[in-house]
C-alpha cells in the first residue's frame, strides 16, 4: 500500500504559522477519513485533528482546538493542517494516516507510517 507523505513542517517563532500537507499520490486512500498525529521525544503518539472522507466532520484534540484547522482537498488528493499560534508544546514530529472516527476522535487504521515532518516552536 502506498504512504501518505508529509511536508510542510520546519522551525518557527512561538506565536507563529506552519501549514503541513498530506499527500496521497496513489489515491489510495480517498475513501478513507485521514488524521494527523504528532509525536514529541519521548512520548507516546497522539492524535492531533482529523477529518472525514468528504472533508467533513473536523475533529480537534483539546489542546489544538482554536488554533489549527483541518482541511481536504480531495481533487488534489491532499489533506491539510493550518497551524497558528503554535506554542513550543507543539513541537514534534507529525505524521498523517488514514483513519477511522469512533468516540469522538480518529484512530489509525493501519501501521503504515511514512517520515512524518518535523515541528520545531522555539525561539
Amino acid at each position: 500500500q502506498v504512504q501518505l507523505v508529509e511536508s510542510g513542517g520546519g522551525l518557527v517563532q512561538p506565536g507563529g504559522s506552519l501549514r503541513l500537507s498530506c499527500a496521497d499520490a496513489g489515491r489510495t486512500w480517498s475513501n478513507y477519513a485521514l488524521a494527523w498525529f504528532r509525536q514529541a521525544p519521548g512520548k507516546e503518539r497522539e492524535f492531533v485533528a482529523g477529518v472525514s472522507w468528504s472533508g467533513t466532520n473536523p475533529i480537534y484534540t483539546d489542546s489544538v482546538k482554536g488554533r489549527f484547522t483541518i482541511s481536504r482537498d480531495s481533487a488534489k488528493n491532499t489533506v491539510f493542517l493550518q497551524m497558528n499560534s503554535l506554542k513550543p508544546e507543539d513541537t514534534a514530529v507529525y505524521y498523517c494516516n488514514a483513519a477511522s472516527y469512533g468516540g469522538g476522535t480518529y484512530r489509525p487504521i493501519n501501521d503504515l507510517w511514512g517520515q512524518g515532518t518535523q515541528v520545531t516552536v522555539s525561539s
